[in-house]
């Protein structure tokens, strides 16, 4: 009986032991992986991962060119004002003060930079729009499938919203579902026309409604929207041609209908 429980002891204590590394391996995997994502969120608090995979820059590569260039820029910046102001017999404090400056305002400027190219990428999207999705429907309405419709835009087309549906394509082909991708799309697109298309895409496939009538509808509300695009766009224009006449035309034709008058009155007075 002592030999048996001796027996049993022999192989339950290496199996216990074995148990108890393999919870405190996976409670170690567990901690390094909660301080990544803590890491993660900690360095990305001003959103430049999703900034730039708006931009199409995805990868920790195009990160860390990013963050390398714009600290890069921030100490050259500083330095070569701190080498001015010594050079201008400044005191230590002034000139630390206005390299500490030089180097936020060059560090602002090009998260500036960066927003405006977002921006422009928006805009960019949202003009290619009405006409990708033309292209779509008309694909579709010939015989083909949601995804040859946009492996045709993707082939045939230029733009950022062709280089989105080439995104899409190549997660459908590493084996993701079309509504996942698209879904994907409209959450990296930050555009409230390309967020309600894909939703409409989605729910259409889901349901089985018909994509043609979809599509067709937001083609047509599309094109109301670059219409509408258009004319703020001339309304703005037109607000800021006014400036030149308001402040520099018409006070110098004031000028000219009035000087004859004020000539012949400071004779008169003479």
């Amino acid at each position: 009986m002592l030999q048996i429980l001796f027996v049993s002891m022999l192989f339950a204590v290496p199996g216990a032991l074995l148990i108890a590394s393999n919870e405190q391996f996976n409670l170690f995997k567990e901690v390094e992986r909660s301080a990544k994502v803590r890491a993660i969120q900690m360095r990305d608090r001003t959103r430049i991962h999703t900034r730039l995979e708006e931009l199409g820059k995805r990868t920790e590569r195009d990160y860390e060119d990013f963050r390398i260039r714009q600290l890069g820029y921030c100490a050259s910046a500083a330095m070569l004002v701190l080498v001015i102001m010594i050079a201008l017999s400044k005191t230590l404090f002034i000139s630390l003060f206005f390299s500490l400056i030089s180097g936020i305002l060059i560090f602002l400027l090009i998260d500036r930079e960066l927003t405006s190219k977002i921006k422009k990428h928006r805009e960019a999207i949202e003009a290619q729009f009405p006409a990708i999705i033309e292209m779509m429907t008309l694909a579709i309405a010939a015989g083909e499938t949601p995804m040859q419709a946009m492996l045709r835009i993707a082939e045939s087309a230029h733009g950022e919203l062709a280089q989105e549906f080439a995104v899409v394509i190549s997660e459908i082909r590493s084996g993701l579902p079309l509504h996942i991708t698209l879904d994907s799309m409209g959450r990296r697109v930050k555009s409230v026309m390309i967020r309600r298309f894909v939703d409409a895409v989605v729910t259409a496939t889901l349901r089985g409604a018909p994509l043609i009538e979809v599509l067709s509808r937001h083609a047509v509300e599309a094109r109301g929207n670059q219409r509408n695009r258009v004319l703020n766009a001339a309304g703005k224009a037109e607000i800021s041609m006014m400036i030149p006449v308001v402040f520099l035309i018409l006070p110098i034709s004031i000028l000219f209908a009035l000087w004859p008058s004020l000539t012949n009155l400071n004779l008169f007075a003479n």
